[in-house]
């Protein structure tokens, strides 16, 4: 089910003002959210003047931004949704660059119902969880469905 303009304006709106409040360098790069669903979230990073490489594609420090941004928000709406005060941060990050990455990516995170375990598991628990979270990126105009680049952020919550 796609999002409404009003859900997508929404969660826009917030991704905006974490950037802008909390962590500068994702408000510079501008990302947005183009679906969010039970699965996971998606993400879209332009390929532009502020995220572009000497080589005119995407640059590794955009691209990771993206992974933070994506894995984060669908993490975020878990948490949300506990209404607990749960802490996220990553622990590590495992890349894999099939191609160049030469357009607007999306960032796939499709792990909503594994994180949302870990989410429970770590209320439940009280103990910090460590999950590996993968993300795939594509370049839909250039490559269509075919991944750019593959990743596996590690997630660790904990509640506070």
């Amino acid at each position: 089910m796609a999002l409404s303009v009003k859900e997508r304006f929404k969660y826009n709106f917030y991704l905006w003002y974490f950037g802008l409040t909390q962590v500068r360098l994702i408000h510079y790069c501008r990302p947005k959210i183009v679906d969010v669903n039970e699965e996971g979230v998606t993400l879209f990073m332009p390929l532009d003047r502020r995220t572009r490489n000497h080589v005119r594609s995407m640059y590794i420090g955009a691209m990771v931004v993206g992974v933070d941004m994506v894995t984060g928000f669908t993490a975020l709406l878990k948490i949300r949704e506990s209404k607990r005060n749960v802490i996220l941060i990553f622990k590590d990050l495992k890349a894999n660059f099939l191609k160049r990455a030469e357009g607007n990516i999306h960032y796939i995170c499709s792990e909503g119902k594994a994180i949302a375990a870990a989410v429970e598991e770590t209320i439940r628990t009280g103990e910090r969880v460590n999950l590996p979270v993968p993300v795939i990126a594509t370049v839909p105009d250039k490559f269509g469905d075919e991944p750019v680049a593959e990743f596996i952020i590690t997630l660790s919550m904990k509640e506070k």
